[in-house]
């Protein structure tokens, strides 16, 4: 191969990472400060992309309801991300159809509670798992699967 075309092939390459690179995600995960499954949570999401500055917390739920997420789609973490609340162990794929879609609606989308097989919790999967947008008018409707 000539240098003038390799050099093209590289120029491309690069052309085609820089967007990609220039997308990194930065968040804060709020966590209940006894709960030892949130990092396992935020390991999974910095594998995948998501830089999360971890943020342990007396009250997770006065962080939850302070971002709009009703008491019944609460769980142990709340990610900060993009200006949405992400309650839960939510997957990065349905994160980023959060990102993609950008609801002006809603303030957020929850897993509640802890279900097994999840990222970050052991156990075996028992899904689907229903992931819910969670409006600004407090009411919620599916959003994903997972």
């Amino acid at each position: 191969m000539n240098r003038l075309l390799q050099s093209a092939v590289i120029l491309a390459l690069v052309s085609l990472c820089a967007p990609a690179l220039a997308q990194t995600l930065h968040g804060t995960l709020y966590k209940d400060q006894n709960c030892p499954c949130c990092e396992g949570h935020a390991k999974y999401l910095m594998r995948r992309g998501i830089d999360v500055e971890i943020k342990p917390v007396e009250d997770i739920a006065a962080i939850s309801k302070g971002a709009g997420i009703p008491g019944d789609y609460q769980g142990c973490h709340t990610l900060m991300l993009e200006g949405y609340a992400i309650e839960g162990h939510v997957t990065v794929e349905i994160i980023h159809k959060l990102l993609k879609e950008r609801p002006a609606d809603v303030v957020g989308i929850s897993l509640p509670g802890m279900p097994t097989g999840v990222p970050g919790m052991s156990g075996p999967y028992q899904g689907p798992y229903e992931v819910y947008a969670i409006k600004k008018d407090g009411t919620a409707s599916v959003f994903a699967s997972q």
